[in-house]
């Protein structure tokens, strides 16, 4: 009886810690191949490349939270890039200005997400997947489909006589002791405020709540609908704050700055209910799902591993990590 305990018990610590020990055991591997993948300057990069990420899968936690989907947080980022962009190339806007617009807009957004889907009844991927579409249509309209650069042919024939802010640019490349980025800054903060909400109040008690089972937290008192909106809110409003830090970094318009975001936030989420076999969504999930996908591409782009091959080996490493959550706590229970 004691073995079976003991085994039982390994087998709930080995499901707990599946996404850390492939973490520590990935990190091991690249180090080995290649030293230099343990170095500072390395680690900020990894970080660096998946603050986006995680700022937008953070969003995507909020909405599954409360029992929805938000689908159009890619969308909302790559407006984001391309409203911050015009704002400053075409209309002169400075760095607050253009922080402020763009802010407002993933807030209406996520807004009109809330209004579709609270208060009209549409099923959130719907409501969600119809604002992707429509923003991703619409950030082409005012350029023509063109990217913007200081210098853009307008649809009208002239010249966009603007330039990016050069304290906006900041946001995206200036370095805290010369070492630390700014977005990682950034990430850490909407990740630590983003935890305490959730985790550590009775707001998020109650988010989790609605998420649960929506009729029985009304029935107990719960604002279920003001929380829905909340939480889509945010999630438009974090998504955002994603697309500025994208323009930031690049100093362009990008018309395919957002392609990979979704799904890339998507999977920082979902990886997230595998880590310390929390089975739910959870900040610190999303934010180790994030940092668990930007170690393994760093590494596998330090190892010279051919791009087409990279969505693959990915894919069958997250294959991997939910199969030994899921499978080891089968065999636990």
């Amino acid at each position: 009886m004691s073995d079976r305990t003991a085994m039982t018990d390994l087998l709930r610590l080995a499901r707990q810690g599946a996404v850390f020990l492939l973490l520590a055991a990935l990190a091991a591997l690249f180090a080995w191949a290649e030293p230099a993948f343990l170095s500072v300057p390395n680690l900020m990069s990894v970080l660096l490349a998946v603050a986006v990420v995680a700022i937008l899968g953070t969003g995507v936690t909020l909405s599954v939270a409360v029992g929805g989907f938000d689908l159009s947080v890619g969308a909302i980022a790559a407006s984001a890039v391309m409203a911050a962009s015009y704002a400053m190339v075409v209309w002169k806007f400075g760095a607050v200005e253009t922080v402020a617009f763009v802010l407002a807009l993933g807030l209406a957004a996520g807004l009109l997400n809330a209004l579709m889907i609270v208060r009209l009844g549409v099923p959130d991927l719907l409501a969600t997947l119809a604002m992707n579409f429509l923003l991703s249509g619409l950030q082409l309209i005012p350029t023509a489909g063109r990217s913007i650069a200081p210098g853009v042919v307008l649809p009208d024939g002239s010249r966009a006589a603007g330039r990016f802010d050069p304290d906006f640019l900041l946001i995206g490349r200036a370095r805290l002791f010369d070492t630390v980025p700014l977005p990682v800054l950034l990430m850490a903060f909407v990740a630590l405020a983003a935890w305490v909400l959730t985790e550590r109040t009775r707001f998020g008690r109650l988010l989790f709540a609605t998420g649960g089972n929506e009729e029985a937290a009304r029935l107990a008192g719960a604002p279920t609908a003001r929380l829905r909106v909340l939480a889509y809110a945010l999630s438009g409003l974090l998504a955002a704050l994603g697309g500025l830090v994208v323009a930031a970094r690049i100093g362009r318009g990008d018309v395919s700055s957002g392609a990979s975001l979704l799904l890339d936030a998507v999977a920082a989420s979902l990886i997230g209910y595998a880590v310390l076999n929390a089975r739910r969504p959870n900040v610190l999930g999303t934010l180790v799902g994030a940092v668990f996908v930007g170690v393994l591409l760093n590494g596998l782009t330090m190892l010279n591993v051919p791009y087409y091959t990279q969505d693959f080996v990915k894919g069958a490493v997250l294959v991997g990590a939910l199969a030994m959550t899921y499978g080891l706590g089968r065999r636990a229970g």
